[in-house]
């Protein structure tokens, strides 16, 4: 790649905390062989932007955060058939080597390799971001530019992370601490499949936001939730947990599930390290299941349900691209209801 002209971005010099990053001028790219050029018109905030500045992990130094966004192709890397100047898409930030054998096949989450847009690469936080063109798909024309950059990390990855769990359609969910983005996708995603679902919040406005949305019911995270879901179930307790939040909740979600019951997880916003009851584990033929990021065929099935509606994508609350510390003072805060947005 060879410089062009400078572009604003969001910018990690050091680690430290979300106080770290500075808006400044950075060098534009071209984009190479393969890649485009997107000229983003609004990107979306994942809790990424938190661990990254306090060095969890650390990224290269300097770094320009986030993962999702929208925008408008404006240069094209040579042998790009697939997309053109003009055309309107959306990020697909997860990027594989795209040689290896789980790339051919179509398995970007599995490869070594693997790099995420705003964790080990320069993200959307800036005015342009350059990407494979295999990781973007056209806008769906439904969506406006805040929802189109909200929906990618958080229904992606909740589309496959159901999918590894085999949820089918009858079986029951429980979606643990729903209000971040990609908990409102589990809750979402699990009805588009058929499921019925549960989930739990420590705040009421959110329960009731998850009724309205189709959820059975909701309960307390800090409550007895494993308890009231069997009493739901009659006693059976859920085929799948849907659970990003981690240490805090974990006991609670493993004695949530049905003898067979799958624990689905993408993540840990209350830590990184938990505690698992063997006997429990094996006695009750329970299953942990993991899943980071999405393919390029979930990405794309991901926008095909929020083009038909049967995703609705949440956005929380848009701010202007210059207030990007009160936005993550948003997100860091945990009170937000879907996805926090910067516009341009």
């Amino acid at each position: 790649m060879r410089y062009l002209a400078e572009m604003r971005a969001w910018v990690l010099s050091e680690i430290g905390d979300i106080g770290s990053y500075e808006l400044r001028e950075v060098p534009d790219l071209q984009p190479g062989p393969g890649e485009i050029r997107v000229a983003l018109r609004a990107s979306a905030l994942n809790h990424m932007d938190l661990w990254v500045a306090r060095g969890k992990p650390a990224p290269p130094l300097p770094h320009v955060p986030g993962a999702d966004g929208a925008g408008v192709v404006d240069a094209v890397g040579q042998g790009v058939s697939m997309f053109a100047k003009g055309d309107e898409v959306v990020v697909n930030a997860a990027i594989g080597c795209g040689s290896c054998a789980v790339c051919v096949l179509g398995e970007q989450p599995l490869c070594a390799d693997l790099r995420i847009v705003g964790e080990h690469l320069w993200g959307t936080h800036a005015d342009a971001v350059v990407i494979p063109a295999g990781n973007a798909v056209r806008r769906p024309a439904s969506l406006g530019w805040s929802e189109a950059a909200s929906f990618g990390m958080a229904t992606g990855n909740a589309l496959r992370l159901l999918r590894r769990a085999r949820l089918a359609e009858g079986d029951t969910v429980l979606v643990v601490g729903f209000g971040g983005g990609v908990s409102a996708a589990g809750l979402s995603v699990g009805l588009a499949l058929g499921a019925r679902v549960w989930v739990t919040t420590r705040h009421r406005a959110k329960g009731e936001r998850a009724v309205v949305l189709g959820a059975e019911g909701w309960f307390d995270s800090n409550g007895p939730f494993d308890e009231q879901i069997r009493a739901a179930t009659d006693g059976r307790g859920v085929d799948v947990v849907f659970d990003n939040v981690g240490p805090a909740t974990w006991d609670r979600s493993i004695r949530a599930l049905a003898h067979g019951g799958r624990l689905a997880t993408c993540g840990g916003t209350s830590g990184q390290q938990v505690a698992l009851d063997l006997p429990l584990l094996f006695w009750r033929h329970l299953e942990i299941i993991g899943a980071s990021v999405q393919s390029h065929s979930d990405f794309a099935d991901a926008a095909d349900l929020v083009a038909s509606g049967l995703v609705p994508v949440q956005v929380d609350s848009v701010h202007p691209f210059d207030d990007y510390p009160v936005a993550l003072q948003r997100l860091a805060g945990g009170g937000q209801l879907g996805k926090v947005v910067l516009d341009r």
